[in-house]
């Protein structure tokens, strides 16, 4: 299991990762659900963060699946 700071790192790289090359899919990233907390002051672990790392990851995935073709 990765530790929090490494995640963090694999999270920030993936981001900006988004940010530059899928800029149309970037100014979404704040309106989807993962990551806006259910809580005033989640509590935040491990599993939490490699969800959301999984989850940058999808959506890539499934933006280049789906622009194959443009």
């Amino acid at each position: 299991m990765k530790k929090s700071k490494d995640l963090l790192t694999e999270i920030a790289t993936v981001t900006r990762d988004i940010e530059t090359n899928y800029p149309e899919v970037y100014e979404h990233l704040d309106e989807m659900p993962m990551t806006i907390p259910s809580q005033q002051n989640p509590d935040i672990d491990v599993k939490d963060l490699e969800n959301y790392l999984e989850s940058l990851k999808d959506i890539i995935k499934k933006y280049k699946e789906e622009h194959k073709a443009d």
